[in-house]
Formats: structure tokens, C-alpha cells, sequence
């Protein structure tokens, strides 16, 4: 039986929401669910969008000064000179 043919991440969507949602049922009657106070729930929706916004911001380039966080600045390779004067030089 190969590793992917088993457990939970395995099953068809619909099967892992019927355990899924068993399993919230059963702890909520339980009484060790956690419910969220609207003080977590603000935390934890203001650090989803401060990640967010950082990884668009890596995505894009850019910092949160407008500076440029690639290490190619200027078209300056620290190996070879800048792009233009390599251009120049096999012309």
C-alpha cells in the first residue's frame, strides 16, 4: 500500500468534512472546544493581515520605505560590474 493511498489527507473532500465536522460536534458536547472571544478572534484577523500584506509586498519587490529588496539594485552585479557597462563591453 503506497503512502498516499492512506489516512486522512487521502479521502474524497466530502468524507474529511463529514469527520471534521463530527469531531467539532463531539468536543462542543464535550465542552473542550474552542470558542474564540472577540478579542482573539480581532488578533488573529489583524496578524493574517500583516502577513498578507508582507508576503505582496516580497512578492512585489518593494519594502515598506518604497525601496527595492532585490539584491540587483541599480542593475549592479557585484561579480561583473554594472549591466549597462557588461552591454557596452560586447558590443
Amino acid at each position: 500500500m503506497a503512502k498516499e493511498d492512506r489516512g486522512f489527507a487521502s479521502m474524497d473532500p466530502a468524507k474529511q468534512r463529514e469527520i471534521a465536522s463530527k469531531g467539532g460536534k463531539a468536543a462542543h458536547q464535550k465542552g473542550t472546544a474552542h470558542e474564540w472571544t472577540s478579542e482573539e478572534a480581532r488578533d488573529a484577523g489583524r496578524k493574517g493581515g500583516i502577513a498578507s500584506h508582507r508576503r505582496r509586498r516580497e512578492q512585489q519587490g518593494t519594502t515598506t520605505d518604497g525601496g527595492d529588496t532585490s539584491n540587483d539594485a541599480g542593475n549592479y552585479s557585484s561579480n561583473t560590474g554594472s549591466t549597462a557597462q557588461n552591454e557596452r563591453e560586447t558590443e
